[in-house]
């Protein structure tokens, strides 16, 4: 159970808008994240507009995004993440569920291209260290621009937020 007490967001005028905008572009659904976001309407509406730029308005591809985030939440131990991005939103972008379990241990799996393996272990650097060796950092060049390489960095980063926020806070699972 949620150490916060989940708002539904029909409960009160106040919340409409951004209910709608939130089920307007997730397909109607509203999950127990946002709930628990509603407690402070500001920090959900700002959630939901970055996870957006986040996810959907980069030039990474939604492979790439879904085995980050995967990784990130087997890293973190995130039930919440996994239980959100693996099965039907990992299939979504190709990846299989086999694939998806071998981001527990991905450098002892052949299902990951070498520039996933470079930001796998970029990610990895971040998550676990903060600071990005250069021996890490360098293979991301061969791959990724620039403006990719800043994406990753973000994407990573709030991945690591999220999973912290929905840790902290027991967000129930859906």
């Amino acid at each position: 159970m949620a150490r916060v007490k989940l708002i539904d967001p029909d409960s009160d005028p106040a919340y409409a808008e951004l209910s709608a905008n939130i089920r307007g572009q997730r397909r109607g659904s509203f999950l127990n994240i946002y709930k628990i976001l509603l407690q402070s309407p500001a920090m959900a509406g700002a959630w939901f507009d970055f996870n957006n730029a986040v996810r959907w308005q980069t030039g990474l591809d939604g492979r790439l995004r879904e085995i980050l985030i995967i990784r990130i939440g087997h890293l973190n131990g995130s039930a919440y993440t996994l239980r959100q991005h693996t099965g039907a939103l990992a299939a979504a972008e190709g990846l299989s569920q086999e694939a998806c379990d071998g981001l527990k241990s991905w450098w002892g799996t052949d299902y990951f291209s070498p520039a996933e393996r470079a930001a796998l272990a970029f990610a990895d650097a971040m998550t676990e260290d903060i600071n990005v060796p250069g021996p890490v950092f360098e293979p991301l060049r061969e791959f990724f621009d620039e403006p990719q390489i800043v994406e990753l960095a973000v994407l990573i980063g709030s991945y690591n937020m999220h999973t912290r926020v929905f840790m902290a806070l027991e967000a129930d699972l859906e």
